[in-house]
């Protein structure tokens, strides 16, 4: 053991033996000095390597944490015996004194004793290969663990606790149920028995259809709650779009200048109101120009407007209202919620006109944000986000082809295709719903999850 005037060696991380039997150990809070850290063992001997340092048997206690004869620190030891463990295996965590000496002595102490440093997420990755998570449950603690608002934290929650596994459970028993009764008729195909008549396959099949585009749907809100929902501030120039972008981030974010086209290019921040990440966008002034760089900056304003979730409109009050009806005919409002912004009240002698959907504000005094602030919680209120909603990438990806194969196997019916060829096509449905489960998994797909995830989780 190294003497206590110096830190001990830092250890290397040896290649992985990819034996699940092996006991893991490692740092499972964030690098640094602080308060307290917690060193976690899991794996068949992690008492027993715990037992050799400190009192380690079950529950929760107080102990002196040694190494030989020297003592390293005064820890909290708690032990969960499997299969009543996050990893399903017994696992021991010491919280200890937050020095970098001793996380890395306790460390190195385990290490001695049989343990092997864990690779990034791989205490994760045994939950799920002892069944204590499901491949979605287990990508979801990596999203809790980056939620950095109240809107992501309640998504990740959600999809740990399982509301999106179960839809996904109940999809995949219905696929099974149909893919099983098609089989069946394949080991009685010389009899010419017809289990399940055509007729109440096509329905299930849309059914089944209608659940996974329900799902599929459900990506575009739950990955722009990940993001940030857009927003697109779009209106002429001088009506205060920049004004309102520094408005909303408290911050001199835009310039803002009286010059019309001052703003060539879109920017692009992200804030939180009431829990909530909004991507707001502030764009070029809409007009008719000759300047080159100014049409190039108006265009990517028309293809924010596109992209945005949420249009919001800024007319500048002291001008007439005919220009928003004007400029909103040449926007892609489809689909899309609008907020027309009546800006510069302030220099109004009067109240400005108002219609639905629409705040009078004032971005230069700050009156009337509140207002809009509201209008834009209420209408991520009214979108209803349930517990099935995704978020992943690979998980949209592995819906849309199975939604592709439910549309073979439609097609397959409505064309009156042998029996065996619709069941390969209903195979394949179940193949990609279950990549996503983990029921269908490689390690190359388990490898390239779990590499996101920190060491020590």
């Amino acid at each position: 053991m190294p003497s206590l005037s110096s830190p001990p060696n830092p250890l290397k991380m040896p290649p992985s033996p990819n034996n699940r039997n092996a006991t893991i150990v490692a740092i499972s809070t964030p690098p640094g000095v602080g308060g307290i850290a917690v060193i976690r063992l899991s794996g068949p001997e992690a008492v027993a390597i715990a037992a050799r340092h400190c009192k380690a048997d079950s529950g929760m206690h107080f102990s002196v944490f040694r190494d030989g004869e020297e003592v390293i620190d005064e820890v909290m030891v708690a032990c969960h015996r499997a299969p009543h463990s996050y990893t399903g295996e017994d696992t021991v965590e010491i919280s200890c004194h937050g020095s970098l000496y001793v996380q890395e002595a306790i460390l190195q102490a385990f290490v001695a004793s049989g343990a092997r440093l864990a690779e990034p997420g791989e205490f994760t990755r045994r939950a799920f290969l002892n069944g204590k998570l499901d491949l979605s449950q287990a990508e979801a603690v990596a999203d809790l663990i980056d939620s950095t608002n109240a809107a992501q934290h309640r998504l990740a929650v959600s999809q740990l606790r399982g509301g999106y596994a179960q839809k996904l459970r109940e999809l995949r028993a219905q696929l099974v149920e149909l893919t099983s009764l098609l089989e069946l008729e394949l080991d009685f195909s010389q009899e010419d028995v017809e289990f399940v008549s055509r007729d109440r396959l096509t329905r299930l099949v849309a059914d089944i259809s209608l659940s996974v585009e329900a799902l599929r749907s459900s990506f575009r809100m739950g990955n722009a709650l990940k993001r940030g929902i857009p927003v697109a501030i779009i209106g002429r120039p001088n009506a205060g779009k920049s004004s309102l972008l520094n408005a909303l981030l408290h911050d001199d974010r835009a310039i803002v200048s009286p010059v019309p086209g001052t703003t060539r290019d879109t920017i692009e921040e992200t804030f939180v109101i009431g829990g909530t990440p909004f991507r707001i966008i502030d764009t070029a002034g809409l007009r008719e120009s000759g300047d080159e760089v100014e049409r190039l900056g108006m265009e990517r304003s028309r293809k924010a407007a596109e992209e945005a979730d949420i249009i919001i409109y800024v007319h500048d009050a002291t001008q007439p209202d005919s220009q928003i009806a004007e400029d909103l005919q040449h926007l892609p409002l489809d689909g899309k919620h609008l907020i027309v912004v009546y800006n510069k009240v302030d220099l109004l002698g009067c109240a400005p006109k108002t219609a639905a959907d629409s705040c009078s504000i004032s971005a230069k005094t700050g009156l009337g944000l509140d207002a809009l602030n509201a209008a834009l919680t209420q209408i991520i209120a009214a979108q209803n986000v349930s517990p099935d909603t995704g978020s992943n990438v690979r998980h949209l990806e592995a819906l849309t082809h199975v939604q592709e194969a439910l549309a073979h196997v439609s097609q397959g019916l409505a064309d009156g295709l042998p029996t065996d060829l619709v069941a390969i096509d209903l195979r394949d449905a179940l193949h990609h719903l279950g990549t996503i489960t983990g029921e269908v998994v490689t390690d190359e797909i388990l490898g390239t999850i779990f590499s996101r995830f920190c060491v020590g989780k």
